[in-house]
């Protein structure tokens, strides 16, 4: 077997200080990137083959679940022991959740899960909490998995900060003493061992306030932000997607908001597919410095989807344009131009802060979309007058956002068939009817004169 020397486990000073502490009760403030999965998923696997035990270990979602659990195999693989690796699936609520597994000759056992309440129930053993500042329901979660650990059991939570909420940002702030506290920001990564240009990390990272809560530790007052991590983390669901899954068969309504952007800011479509009463995202386009050619073929594309029922445009200044053009060639009844002004964006922004805070979204996890969701704040004049409002940065100015509160705007109207009558069918009409009148709907005339049956505009 190697040793932790050998060349197949190089750790930096922090990792060794991590893999050597046998507290029982240990949690890390660490930067983005500075290799603490690698030295928990190492702990791990020199405890599981040292004597026989259970470690389970929640991670955001099923992709960073797999990540970690790869480092555990990759750590079994290195050290010369044999492990057998496997993948099983379980049903919650409508849900299937993956369940990955590492076992052990000795009988140990290493199990990888999403971070779910539900999930975190039914183990006894030593836990792991990989990014819990992150996870959904993370109050939720620890009263779930907390009884896991009564016999003596280890626990282990690590995560970047995010804001000054949730139970990460308790539990690193508790000074009760319990807890064996490890905080690695980027300046000390690089101190005891990381390999980092931290001068040319700096100048990629997009703003003061991302350096500091990504790479230097610091929780973030979020005073005035309108939708703050905690709620967004509580929106994020790995079956939502950025991309439009191919096929698509939708079983719900399909809903398009669309923010408008040319050379500073973002254009962003934003499809939501109505599931019950929850909209789930199906497709997040951002388009960066997007010809309109461009882009009127991606919104058309989406706009022809046989499902989507309504679609709300950013029709304010070089929007107007592709909105007009979207009303002509799809119909008043699918696209709904909607012009920014302080009213509506505060409409629209108290909808889509109704929804969020209802749990009735689920977005796809995004670092980008996060931030940008994040970044709206809601500014009261000293008289009384209430304005939300974003920074703009390079990446644009809460240009998803806005593309979100759009599509709940459009979802906001209930979708009911509309009835129609072509002109041609009219003249033929018995008494009663008026030759050559186009029918209309809800008092406006009909849009075809020669198309007549049942359906939506």
């Amino acid at each position: 077997m190697a040793s932790l020397t050998a060349p197949a486990i190089q750790l930096t000073e922090y990792q060794q200080a991590w893999v050597n502490d046998k507290s029982r009760f240990k949690i890390a403030l660490k930067a983005r990137q500075t290799g603490f999965s690698f030295a928990v998923a190492l702990e791990v696997v020199l405890d599981a083959v040292e004597q026989k035990t259970t470690w389970v270990l929640l991670s955001r979602g099923e992709r960073q679940s797999k990540e970690l659990m790869e480092k555990v195999a990759m750590h079994s693989r290195a050290i010369g022991v044999a492990c057998e690796e496997l993948e099983t699936t379980f049903r919650i609520d409508d849900r299937d959740i993956k369940q990955l597994e590492v076992r052990y000759p000795n009988g140990s056992r290493v199990i990888g899960l999403p971070a779910n309440p539900d999930t975190a129930r039914g183990f006894s053993g030593n836990v792991v909490l990989d990014e819990f500042a992150f996870h959904a329901d993370s109050r939720k979660i620890w009263t779930a998995l907390y009884p896991t650990i009564t016999r003596g059991y280890k626990i282990r939570v690590i995560s970047t900060p995010n804001g000054k909420a949730g139970k990460f940002y308790d539990l690193w702030m508790d000074q009760s003493g319990i807890w064996s506290k490890h905080e690695v920001d980027i300046y000390t990564a690089k101190a005891q061992g990381m390999d980092v240009d931290i001068e040319e990390l700096r100048a990629g990272v997009e703003s003061e306030d991302d350096w500091l809560q990504e790479y230097c530790c610091v929780f973030l007052d979020e005073g005035g932000a309108l939708l703050t991590y905690e709620m967004i983390n509580a929106l994020e669901d790995d079956r939502a997607s950025l991309d439009l899954p191919e096929p698509f068969e939708p079983i719900g309504d399909l809903y398009l908001g669309v923010d408008i952007g040319r050379k500073r800011d973002l254009t962003v479509l934003w499809l939501q597919e109505l599931v019950g009463d929850v909209l789930w995202t199906r497709a997040v386009i951002p388009l960066h410095r997007a010809p309109f050619r461009v882009q009127r073929e991606q919104l058309y594309s989406l706009l022809s989807l046989p499902r989507l029922r309504r679609c709300c445009i950013d029709e304010t200044g070089i929007g107007m344009q592709l909105a007009e053009e979207a009303v002509e060639a799809f119909g008043t009844y699918r696209v709904e131009p909607v012009t920014f002004t302080e009213a509506t964006k505060a409409e629209m922004a108290l909808s889509l802060y109704r929804k969020a805070e209802d749990r009735l979204l689920r977005i796809p996890h995004d670092d980008r979309i996060r931030r940008d969701l994040n970044s709206v704040r809601k500014v009261t004049s000293a008289s009384g007058r209430v304005r939300y409002v974003a920074e703009r940065t390079q990446d644009g100015h809460a240009d998803y956002f806005w593309a979100l509160a759009l599509a709940v705007h459009a979802a906001d109207v209930p979708y009911q068939p509309v009835e129609y009558e072509s002109v041609i069918r009219r003249r033929f009409l018995p008494s009663g009817g008026v030759a050559g009148v186009p029918a209309g709907v809800h008092g406006r005339p009909a849009r075809d004169p020669v198309w007549s049956g049942r359906g939506a505009w």
